[in-house]
This record gives C-alpha cells, sequence and structure tokens, in this order.
C-alpha cells in the first residue's frame, strides 16, 4: 500500500506491518519517517537491528535474506534495514526483494526497512518494487518545494511552541526565513531548533527571526527554471548569485536559461502551426510543473519576443566561454543575470 508521508505517525499508532519501503530524496524528512518506524518497532519489542547497503553490482544478497530470516539468540524480533543508495537493486537484488516481500506477511519477528532515493516511474512500475509496495506499506517522501516551505517553517515552529506575528509581518517573517534556508532543509531544521532555543515559546518578530536565522540557502541550478518562469525576478537574481557563490558552472546556468527559451519557442512555433497548446507541449516532452507555467506564459508570448530572447541565449552562450558581444556585460554571470531578467519580464 502506499501511505502519505503525513499519516504515517498515524499509522504507527495503530500498529506495525513487517515490511516498510521509504523512496525520495528528502534527507530530513527520510530520516525522521525511518526514526518513527525504529521507534515503534522497538517498542513492539523488535530490540536487534541489522543494515546493509547495497553496494555495486556484485553485492551478496544472501546475507540479506539469511538476516532476514534468521532469528537471534538474543532477542524474539529484529529489524533489517536495506540500503539501495543507486535506487537500482538489479537482478538478484530484485529477485531477492521480490522473496522478502512475499515473505514479509509470514516473518513476524523481523521488520524491514528498504531505504531508496528518489525513484522515476518506471524503476516504481518494476516487479520488485511492485512487491515491496503490494505486500508493505511504501512512504514517498517528497521534497518541499518553496512555495510549501513557508507553511513547513511555521508548522515546524508550531511544534515547538512558537509562531510569527499574525498579518503582513508574520508572512514578510516566514517569506524571509524561507529565503535564507531554500534548498537546505535539513539546515532549515536546524535554525528552527535554534529559534527554540534562544527564546521562549509564544510569538516571534520579525527582528527576533531576521538576528538569529543564517543565510543557509542553497540552489539547484534546474529550479532556476522555476523562478525564471513564474516571472519572479527577485527569487532568480538571488539564486543566480547563490549558485554562483557555489561555485557553479557558467555553461550549466546558461544550458538551463537557454532551453527553456528554446522550449518556448518550439511550442510557440507548434501552436502557430495550428497545433493545440497540449499537443504541442506534449510533442515537445514538456510536463509537470514546467507544463503548468508553459501554459500561463505562452499565450502572452510571440514568435517575435522568444526569437529575441533565442538571439540573446546565442549571444550569452558566447560570453561564458569568453567571448565578447557588443552592449553586453563581458562578465559571464552578468550576462547570465541580464537573460534571465529578460526572460522574467518576458513571462511575467
Amino acid at each position: 500500500m502506499q501511505l502519505p508521508l503525513a499519516q504515517l505517525d498515524a499509522h504507527l499508532a495503530k500498529g506495525l506491518r513487517p515490511l516498510y519501503t521509504l523512496h525520495g530524496d528528502e534527507a530530513l524528512l527520510a530520516q525522521e519517517a525511518a526514526d518513527a518506524i525504529r521507534a515503534a518497532a522497538r517498542a513492539a519489542g523488535h530490540t536487534e537491528r541489522s543494515s546493509h547497503t547495497v553496494a555495486g553490482a556484485h553485492f551478496d544478497w544472501s546475507a540479506v535474506l539469511a538476516a532476514g530470516g534468521s532469528m537471534s539468540l538474543f532477542a524474539d524480533k529484529q529489524i533489517v534495514e536495506i540500503r539501495i543508495p543507486s535506487g537500482k537493486p538489479g537482478k538478484d537484488g530484485s529477485a531477492a526483494l521480490q522473496q522478502i516481500a512475499e515473505g514479509a506477511q509470514g516473518n513476524e519477528g523481523t521488520l524491514t526497512l528498504v531505504h531508496l532515493p528518489r525513484l522515476d516511474r518506471q524503476t516504481r512500475s518494476g516487479a520488485w518494487f511492485a512487491a515491496l509496495e503490494n505486500h508493505g506499506v511504501a512512504v514517498q517522501i517528497d521534497n518541499i518545494e518553496r512555495g510549501q516551505l513557508p507553511q513547513w517553517i511555521a508548522q515546524r515552529l508550531a511544534r515547538q511552541g512558537q509562531r510569527v506575528r499574525p498579518g503582513e509581518e508574520g508572512q514578510r517573517t516566514l517569506q524571509f526565513f524561507a529565503d535564507r534556508v531554500e534548498g537546505n532543509l535539513l539546515a532549515a531544521h536546524q535554525e528552527i531548533q535554534k529559534l527554540a532555543l534562544l527564546h521562549p515559546e509564544g510569538e516571534l518578530s520579525w527582528e527576533q527571526v531576521e538576528a538569529a536565522v543564517n543565510n543557509v540557502a542553497r540552489y539547484d541550478v534546474f529550479k532556476l527554471s522555476e523562478a525564471v518562469l513564474a516571472g519572479n525576478a527577485p527569487r532568480a537574481s538571488r539564486m543566480l548569485a547563490g549558485l554562483q557563490a557555489e561555485g557553479e558552472a557558467e555553461v550549466l546556468v546558461h544550458y538551463t536559461l537557454a532551453e527553456d527559451i528554446r522550449a518556448l519557442k518550439r511550442v510557440r512555433d507548434a501552436m502557430d502551426a495550428g497545433r493545440p497548446l497540449p499537443v504541442a507541449l506534449r510533442e515537445n516532452r514538456v510536463w509537470g510543473p514546467r507544463e503548468r507555467a508553459f501554459e500561463r506564459v505562452l499565450p502572452r508570448l510571440d514568435g517575435r519576443a522568444l526569437a529575441r530572447l533565442l538571439r540573446a541565449a546565442h549571444l550569452v552562450d558566447g560570453i561564458v566561454k569568453g567571448l565578447k558581444q557588443p552592449d553586453w556585460p563581458a562578465d559571464g554571470w552578468l550576462a547570465l543575470q541580464r537573460l534571465a531578467l529578460m526572460l522574467c519580464r518576458a513571462c511575467g
């Protein structure tokens, strides 16, 4: 069965299942989910624990199968954890995981916990993952996106008896907090805990949060697309500055911006040729959050505007590779800032 992460605590309070699978890339949330399962297991008498990390194509699965099938000499129940960092168990691993899943219901003395990264749709449709899902509980650990982060921070503050001030000041405080910790949920968690140490329960002012919270944001170059397509120029500028400080390659940042421009131009050209927007998006492999952004901005963008953006992207490609262009900054990051702001204005 699939279980939303938000329902895990309520599920564990009703009783344990012998098999759990956690899959996702949000390390903090995955760790908290695993800790909750372990705590419930220990309370139910699972006092022994072994851990196996699958590394390489020649991993010996026999040790994992033996651990799951054996009983401890000193305890009635045990926890067996299987970590597959790559998300690809291989042929032998696929067979072993299916065997473990199918035998889980008849092995009440063992609780098996499988740790996986974020999986693509094809992997989730594989026989081994289907077996884990059908014979146990699969919990998908979704990333906390930027738009969800202020509410997540507010919920975490509430857990420790704290809250921001109501109204506009509170919203400004949460947005400021989110800007400081974006892309670094573990650091966000630590900053929230710091506030519990610095201030008593109750209301927090903007000044208290501003003084306490460090700038620990980490930016993913592929999230830059989300900011520019939303027309959010301040966030795009902040992300570019952060990527520069983190030593990201200029050519990779340019590729991200240029690929959005090229994709917008291809879809616009298809629409101008008479293709309906949903068909044009599908033909150009645009889906998910990017699809929704394209649906919002394409009706307001014409071919001439996109041609200008495409020309600008071509010029910036030369700049980040060391060429000078008339009327453009010679510095690659300044040129990328200008290109990003042009795209923000077009999409906004």
